[in-house]
């Protein structure tokens, strides 16, 4: 009987101390809610406009309009929250890329490079290079 109680107090205990996803912001409608495999810290900048139109490394063309990113290790079609963060670490906005291009490739400090959709979203078109936790997501 004491192996039994013994056994249920353990599997009892070890289910309370499961890690509870932390809800850093309020969830709105459109919001995904995935699992977070990995979260990376850094800079990061946008593409020119210039840009538009030419092959990323995936093959795909750059597309502005679109939610991707340049990363310089995370695999192709990889989805990323990237969470534009002031000094103090408080968030100021986020949104969902996919990886699709390899870079930055000059400054290791940046992380990523954004599309100019992500970057408007993340207001950072006047600022170019910002601060950033990048949220790597459970495919």
């Amino acid at each position: 009987m004491r192996v039994v109680c013994f056994t249920l107090v353990l599997a009892c205990g070890a289910a309370s101390a499961q890690p509870q996803r932390e809800n850093r912001r309020a969830a709105s409608a459109t919001e995904e809610e995935d699992d977070v495999v990995r979260v990376l810290r850094g800079r990061a900048s946008y593409y020119s406009d210039a840009l538009a139109g030419r092959s990323t490394a995936s093959g795909e063309p750059y597309d502005p309009t679109k939610l991707t990113a340049a990363s310089r290790d995370l695999p192709f079609g990889t989805r990323v929250r990237v969470t534009r963060v002031d000094g103090d670490g408080n968030e100021l906005a986020s949104v969902v890329v996919r990886i699709n291009d390899r870079g930055p490739h000059r400054d290791r400090r940046r992380i990523l490079d954004l599309s100019r959709a992500a970057a408007e979203r993340l207001d950072m078109i006047r600022a170019g290079v910002v601060q950033i936790r990048a949220e790597v997501l459970a495919d």
